[in-house]
């Protein structure tokens, strides 16, 4: 990792002119429920001055449901999905309301975007949010995004803000993306036990080798922890999106020269949407377990999957469904869309193609329709 690496993550979010910035509950809304105005206010100050300096920004911001607490006389945040989505309709009015009054001290429009994993997973819905986020950016407006907590459920939910803001990074074809939390940095412990170092610079799998993340930064008032994040800035990296992850405190900093907090430096090419869409977003409908021959191939050399290769399947799928690609050891390497039903591979796994009738001759995964996946 040299100089010039670790330099360039940072030159790239400071001079970006479409950046993806997300916020965590835990740094908007107090411990006992209810929006922290002055908190608020300040990110509000941060972000109005950035897209000041010509920056077009989206804003993906938690705390609906800690918003929601306090006017529902809510001690805590609940844990039944029906008092989550209750909590979540009453603060995303709160939390719009807020955002409204306070980039209006500047002037500035904000537009309210609500997803759920449907609006990415489906490939309609997906460009029709890739359209919207360009008109509103078009017209100077702020789109400020959440998940519809309202109605999502748990099998149709992103799991966190922080990998629905890697998704929208990509959607909205930016060109860095700033993780805003409690935590002021990704450390290989947690800090609150002592003895834990900051990492500074991620260039490579080797960087994070040892950091063992689970649960750093969680709080009672939102669903990310440390994990959460540094999934996230992996997934935006390995799609070549730069990323920063900083503390809420530094986000003036954050926004101007980069300086704090621990930037991931991109370790794959930006993709096309559709091959975003195919890697990132897509719902896997089951999985292909492939010798290391056929994972050479697949991923080095990025051949077309065939059917000798394969060793095993797993799932319901259907034919043009998307399936994740495993090594031997279990790791996904890849994820494309099969050609054949999963009723039909059992007969075919570990065939020499020449031996099987015309109509099966047909690659398992097609090159065209492969995305191998980053290992960091």
């Amino acid at each position: 990792m040299t100089c010039e690496i670790q330099s360039a993550a940072r030159s790239a979010v400071a001079a970006a002119r479409r950046l993806v910035v997300k916020v965590g509950s835990s740094s908007l809304t107090t411990a006992g429920g209810g929006l922290d105005r002055g908190r608020l206010d300040s990110l509000v100050d941060s972000v109005a001055r950035r897209c000041e300096s010509g920056t077009q920004l989206v804003l993906v911001s938690s705390g609906a449901i800690g918003a929601g607490l306090a006017p529902l006389a809510l001690a805590r945040r609940p844990k039944d999905l029906a008092t989550q989505q209750a909590a979540a309709s009453v603060g995303q009015l709160q939390l719009a309301h807020a955002y409204a009054l306070s980039f209006g001290r500047y002037a500035r429009t904000v537009g309210q975007v609500l997803l759920t994993a449907h609006d990415v997973v489906r490939r309609a819905n997906y460009r029709n949010a890739q359209r919207t986020f360009e008109r509103l950016l078009a017209l100077g407006a702020v789109p400020v995004v959440n998940e519809n907590d309202t109605v999502a459920t748990e099998e149709i939910r992103f799991g966190d803000n922080d990998r629905l803001a890697a998704l929208v990074a990509h959607l909205v074809g930016a060109d860095a993306l700033v993780l805003l939390s409690d935590v002021d940095a990704l450390y290989d412990g947690d800090p609150r036990l002592g003895g834990a170092r900051v990492v500074r610079e991620v260039a490579c799998a080797n960087d994070i080798a040892g950091v063992r993340a689970g649960g750093v930064g969680a709080s009672g008032l939102g669903t990310g922890g440390m994990a959460s994040k540094l999934a996230a800035a992996r997934l935006a990296a390995g799609a070549g999106i730069p990323v920063l992850l900083a503390g809420a405190v530094d986000a003036g900093a954050a926004l101007t020269d980069a300086s704090v907090g621990t930037a991931f430096a991109p370790t794959g090419a930006r993709l096309p949407a559709r091959r975003f869409w195919l890697g990132y977003a897509a719902d896997p409908a089951g999985r292909l377990h492939l010798d290391s021959g056929a994972v050479a191939a697949v991923v080095e050399s990025r051949r077309s999957l065939l059917a000798p290769g394969v060793t095993r399947a797993e799932g319901s799928f259907h034919a043009g469904d998307v399936v994740d690609l495993l090594d031997p050891t279990q790791r996904v390497v890849a994820r494309g869309v099969v050609n054949f039903d999963a009723s039909e591979l059992p007969a075919l796994i570990g065939s020499s193609s020449h031996r099987l009738p015309p109509e099966l001759r047909r690659e398992v995964v097609h090159a065209d329709d492969l995305v191998p996946l980053p290992r960091l």
